[in-house]
């Protein structure tokens, strides 16, 4: 079942990103033969300059990268923008900026832009349905690269914008890349405002299908809601690898439905064999279809994402195709089932397994004694390589540096905590080991209706994070009981009242 996808035509402009390099960069890139293989360039001042493969890792150069040489590349790519990112005209390839505290440019990454025709052949009957499609997966494998061909098949039969927030899609420079077709394409000012042209796009150019790439805010959730409410088809990508990314992250549930909790009667609950509150999808998905990245040439297809959304919350088996190339290029497929539990959303406790974390941006010595006091069978490791689970805060996930991209570029999982306190991962690895779930906090909180109901007194529960707080509001108020969250972090919590 390997991967042997023939594709029609690939550009990848490759002369034109080595035409901006320093001689000492680009003639060793010049004398590579896997020109095809080639992911990025990296130039950091004081090392050595180094070129990324499919395969692998490459040191171009004995000579240190100086300010000279990032001043020479800098001179030769678009300004850069909010995003510290620049690109090279009418060329799909981005250049990102490492700055220092002054605002200097003290390294660049200089990312090879591709367009590959004949990518949307496994999923082209999708495409052409008109249903909305959300494509996830890990950074590199290859969602840009399908939103170019999507936009250019569509637009031969629509009309289609192209929503290019950091000109990835259709490259640098005014004059879109011929890659994305007869689509017009709407470029962003900053990143902040991705939402705001997205309405913009349906209101001024009457598109019938909108790309975006990368849905990362509740706000541009919002407007992809609005957008589909609208009538308009939309193909997009959104932070995440799968499915249950998604419907664990309460800022992008939105677009799969969102998630709230639900009350039944004692009856109902018998029935379902379930506790009385229990989690339900609250809306109809944005998306009609989620497609799942697991190569270029191999997908999984999740039909009916309200219907597929039920089942994981009810924690039934899980029905999806697997599509893949076969080794003559046909497009096969399979039907694909799993389980359906989801960390967090189930009572069910994580295995006690011994497991290596690694933390990044954290207290090693801070980790260690909460490890030590919660008895856990966990270590710490000095290697990403060598680590079961990522751990880092939530300012370092936010500039995603290079240990969190290859983090999810090998599918380690990443936890993010509020703050560099114990409190914080006391409350994450009780998580982790299934010491504290939302199942329980949500059984806390309905036997503390149960206790108002009989006795009449108020209750403050547990501390909780503000989204699982915001669940047992949820909760109260389908319970006709008044709710407030008081105290301060770390100790911040829900009190109920009559």
């Amino acid at each position: 079942m390997e991967n042997n996808a023939p594709y029609e035509k690939i550009t990848d402009d490759l002369d034109d990103l080595f035409e901006i390099l320093p001689d000492h960069i680009s003639k060793p890139l010049r004398q590579q033969q896997d020109y095809g293989d080639l992911l990025e360039v990296i130039l950091d001042l004081g090392r050595p300059p180094e070129a990324r493969y499919l395969n692998g890792e490459l040191i171009l150069s004995q000579q240190e990268i100086t300010l000279d040489d990032i001043d020479y590349i800098a001179s030769r790519v678009s300004t850069f923008g909010d995003d510290n990112r620049a690109g090279i005209e009418r060329t799909l390839h981005r250049i990102s900026a490492l700055r220092n505290r002054k605002g200097g440019i003290v390294g660049l990454t200089c990312r090879v832009g591709r367009a590959i025709y004949g990518t949307i052949k496994i999923i082209e009957d999708l495409v052409l349905s008109g249903q909305s499609i959300l494509l996830l997966g890990a950074p590199g494998i290859g969602k840009t690269t399908m939103l170019r061909e999507v936009a250019r098949t569509l637009a031969e039969k629509k009309r289609v914008v192209v929503v290019d927030t950091s000109n990835e899609i259709a490259g640098d420079g005014d004059i879109p890349h011929p890659a994305i077709g007869h689509s017009r394409r709407m470029q962003v000012r900053t990143p902040n405002m991705q939402h705001a042209v997205m309405i913009e796009a349906v209101e001024n150019h009457m598109p019938e299908v909108i790309i975006i790439d990368e849905i990362g805010t509740e706000l541009e959730a919002m407007a992809a809601r609005t957008i589909a409410e609208r009538g308009v088809q939309l193909v997009a990508t959104a932070h995440g690898n799968t499915l249950d990314n998604l419907i664990m992250n309460p800022t992008l549930a939105d677009l799969i439905g969102g998630i709230q909790t639900v009350t039944l009667g004692d009856e109902e609950a018998k029935r379902r064999r379930t506790q009385k509150s229990i989690l339900e999808r609250k809306a109809p998905p944005t998306f009609d279809i989620v497609v799942e990245i697991q190569h270029i040439s191999r997908v999984k297809v999740h039909l009916e994402v309200g219907a597929v959304v039920d089942a994981r919350l009810r924690g039934e088996k899980l029905k999806a195709e697997l599509r893949y190339h076969d080794e003559q290029g046909e497009v096969k497929t399979e039907q694909y089932s799993s389980s359906a539990l989801i960390e967090g959303f189930t009572s069910v406790p994580t295995s006690q397994t011994h497991k290596r974390l690694y933390p990044f941006g954290l207290s090693r010595d801070k980790l260690t004694q909460v490890i030590k006091e919660m008895a856990l069978p966990a270590a710490i490791v000095d290697k990403l390589r060598d680590a079961d689970i990522l751990i880092t805060s939530k300012n370092h996930y936010r500039r995603h540096p290079q240990a969190i991209q290859t983090a999810e570029s090998v599918g380690i999982p990443i936890y993010v905590l509020r703050s560099n306190t114990a409190y914080q991962m006391e409350q994450l690895l009780g998580e982790i080991y299934g010491m504290g779930t939302i199942s329980d906090a949500l059984s806390e909180a309905e036997a503390a209706a149960e206790y108002i109901a009989s006795d009449g007194q108020d209750v403050e529960l547990s501390p909780q994070n503000a989204y699982i707080r915001r669940l047992q509001h949820q909760l109260a108020e389908r319970l006709n009981l008044s709710s407030q969250s008081i105290g301060r972090e770390p100790k911040r919590r829900v009190k109920f009242y009559k």
